[in-house]
């Protein structure tokens, strides 16, 4: 029997020389363990204490100290084990510092504060942001730094950001999930700051006229800028162009945005990697292109220097311009990279440069690791430089393209660089989306070159007409790109079939998948085969997961019973947000009224019957469900409400009502009766803490 010892001395060997053998490729792999380290962070159920953290730091110190004096083979591994504690101890920082006051209940008076930002919900409503709030008859200490609302109404006032205003409204905490399991609102509002959700439907008022300052001069800058394109291109045209250059979406239309979905153009809207990566493009290229023009400047300045150089401080004015989101901080931090390498006289375009931005986001902002657009923009850049490398190792020493092969190679480019990146970004589009956009392959081809050979190059060229008053010209050129690819978008979202509804993923399939993809891609050698295994294996996991048979709106307002037919609603309206959600993550293409009116539940005064896991459940709702509780409350009988009830009713029943609900959140069961809830599913962090007894919804 061979010995256990000699069985693990010949693992190290082996490992040790696989990794001695990959060590020159190994730098792309270290945002990789960084990441899972802040992977790891995100997924612990309670917020570790100082004991963990100093166990992890010790760990970590460990592993740096092994990494000095272990074998050459197995000295990347220690770095690897340090960097994991890194991205832990990192993300546990960056939770910690951006802690601010939540507003722990439901409250309804009025709310002042200052303007900082102003968009559209999905509803189509104007939001403001506002900062420096005064909640009256709450202690300051526990005011929230910013807060969100919704103006259901008309809006009397221009909301000029640094404009301090006045409103009535409702206010509450970020929302939780909306099933067990589901997108946590909460972490998302807890990293950016807001500590406050709501609406109004009275008058905004305005208090002070708008506050000196430069960022509050840049934000008013980009609103007028916005205005003024929307004034000189009218209607969904210019609400495009606007969004594209100015970060403000709020002129474009909802129906205009559904058919971007549609079409899976809707990434063109965001200002992320595509767009920054284009105008740093134009500008490096054309400013390169012009300066070779004059021999004595090309042979004597190191004009691709300047080039990139002057390509730089445009990026750096497109991030002021369009607000600084998040999206287009982490497409700046890409292309300052790349730039950065031609500065520094390394190719931009590489495995080492897309993993430097990694990591420096990643220590910048570790939150962007859960976030889809950072899982986007890195796996359409990875797939496109891994892709390409592969090309140019391929076309090494033939014969370069002429004739029509060489007038066809910059369209043949364009297409090929939307079909790798819409194949490497479609699993996380359709975990995130629920959604598959059968013919988005097709509307990138032809819409995304478009962007590239007309919009973004007519955008630079009205910046630079500017000063001139000349800007029109830019301005009408950009226009017709846009008017091409809304149209692109209209035709393709309106086709038959044109969008697939697919069901959630399992929670652990896309880190598994990832990791794969990452591994095929960046390791050397034929090992990388391995990769691929995993990530085609994780896939085939997809829609074998199976949703909840009952789920429970987490204030009681909308039950969800799955049928033969797809799941059933008690109620064709109300808590719309939530129903959508629900149906999406089912892959279900249907409608609030329609699934509401399948077989599952019997109408009865205040409500609606429905039987689960043998038993009697009853949803009753408003007034009417409040009133017939009491004679519905018996031995055996389960009862979800939306009304907050004072105490305890008479009867045996089983009550899930709002005060209850508060504890749990939404909750989920499976076809056996067993039971999930959302606090369960989300643990006790930061931004989900343990329910405190006191103010009440």
């Amino acid at each position: 029997m061979p010995d256990a010892r000699g069985l693990g001395a010949g693992a190290v060997r082996r490992v040790s020389a696989a990794v001695s053998a990959a060590r020159g490729a190994l730098f792309p792999l270290a945002p990789v363990a960084l990441g899972i380290g802040v992977g790891l962070y995100f997924a612990l159920k309670d917020e570790p204490g100082l004991p963990l953290l100093a166990a992890v730091a010790l760990a970590g110190a460990l592993c740096l100290i092994g990494a000095r004096r272990a074998p050459d083979g197995l000295r990347p591994l220690a770095l690897a084990g340090a960097l994991v504690a890194a991205g832990l101890l990192l993300a546990a920082w960056r939770a910690q510092s951006v802690a601010a006051p939540v507003l722990g209940w439901h409250r309804y008076g009025p709310v002042e504060g200052r303007i900082v930002e102003v968009d559209r919900s999905v509803s189509d409503a104007v939001r403001l942001t506002l900062d420096r709030v005064v909640l009256p008859g709450i202690d300051p200490a526990r005011v929230p730094q910013s807060v969100r609302v919704s103006v259901h109404g008309a809006l009397d006032l221009d909301p000029v950001a640094g404009t301090r205003v006045m409103l009535t409204g409702r206010l509450g905490p970020p929302g939780g999930p909306v099933e067990p399991g589901g997108f946590d609102f909460r972490r998302l509002a807890w990293f950016e700051g807001l500590g406050a959700v709501g609406y109004t439907q009275s008058p905004v008022l305005a208090l002070e006229d708008p506050e000196p300052g430069l960022a509050l001069s840049l934000t008013r800058l980009r609103q007028r800028l916005a205005q003024g394109i929307r004034d000189r291109l009218p209607g969904e045209t210019g609400g495009f162009v606007a969004a594209i250059l100015t970060g403000d979406r709020s002129g474009v239309g909802v129906e205009t945005t559904e058919d971007l979905r549609r079409s899976n153009l809707a990434h063109l809207l965001a200002i992320s990697g595509l767009h920054m990566g284009l105008l740093t493009g134009v500008v490096y290229g054309g400013l390169r292109a012009f300066l070779a023009l004059f021999p004595v400047l090309a042979l004597r300045l190191p004009i691709r220097k300047i080039a990139a150089l002057v390509a730089l401080v445009a990026a750096a004015a497109y991030l002021a311009l369009s607000g600084g989101n998040v999206a287009t901080q982490r497409a700046f931090v890409m292309v300052a990279v790349m730039l950065g390498a031609v500065l520094a006289e390394r190719r931009a375009l590489s495995m080492r440069s897309v993993a430097l931005a990694a990591l420096i986001l990643l220590a910048w902002r570790p939150e962007a690791l859960l976030s889809v657009g950072f899982h986007m923009s890195f796996a359409a850049t990875v797939a496109l430089v891994a892709v390409f490398r592969a090309l140019r190792e391929r076309r090494q020493g033939a014969p370069h393209p002429r004739g029509w092969r060489r007038a066809l190679a910059p369209l043949a480019g364009a297409a090929l660089c939307s079909l790798v990146a819409g194949l490497a970004t479609a699993p996380y589009a359709a975990a995130q989306f629920h959604r598959i956009a059968e013919y988005g392959l097709l509307a990138n081809i032809v819409s995304v070159p478009l962007m590239g050979a007309l919009v973004m190059p007519a955008a630079v060229l009205a910046a630079v007409l500017w000063p001139l008053g000349l800007e029109g010209v830019g301005l009408w050129l950009m226009a017709q790109g846009t008017r091409w690819i809304l149209f692109v978008a209209e035709w393709v979202g309106g086709l038959e079939g044109a969008v697939r509804q697919v069901p959630a993923p399992p929670g652990w399939l896309l880190p598994v998948f990832t990791l794969g993809a990452l591994w095929l891609v960046l390791w050397p050698g034929r090992a990388r085969l391995a990769g691929a295994a995993l990530a085609i294996a994780a896939l085939g996991f997809w829609g074998q997961g199976t949703r909840p048979a009952l789920l429970v709106e987490g204030g009681g307002a909308l039950v969800g019973l799955m049928t033969p037919e797809g799941r059933a609603l008690s109620k064709p309206r109300g808590a719309g947000f939530v129903a959508r959600n629900w149906l999406e993550a089912d892959g279900d293409a249907v409608t609030q009224d329609l699934a509401a009116a399948r077989p599952g539940f019997t109408p009865v005064p205040g409500g609606v019957r429905f039987a689960f896991d043998g038993g009697e459940w009853l949803h009753l709702t408003g007034r009417r469900g409040a009133a017939a509780l009491a004679a519905a409350c018996r031995d055996g009988v389960v009862i979800v409400t939306d009304q907050r009830l004072e105490g305890p009713p008479a009867g045996t029943c089983t009550l899930w009502d709002p005060r209850t609900l508060r504890a749990t959140g939404a909750l989920a069961f499976d076809a056996e009766g067993g039971m999930r809830t959302a606090a369960e599913a989300s643990g006790h962090r930061l931004w989900s803490p343990a329910p405190r007894p006191g103010r009440a919804d």
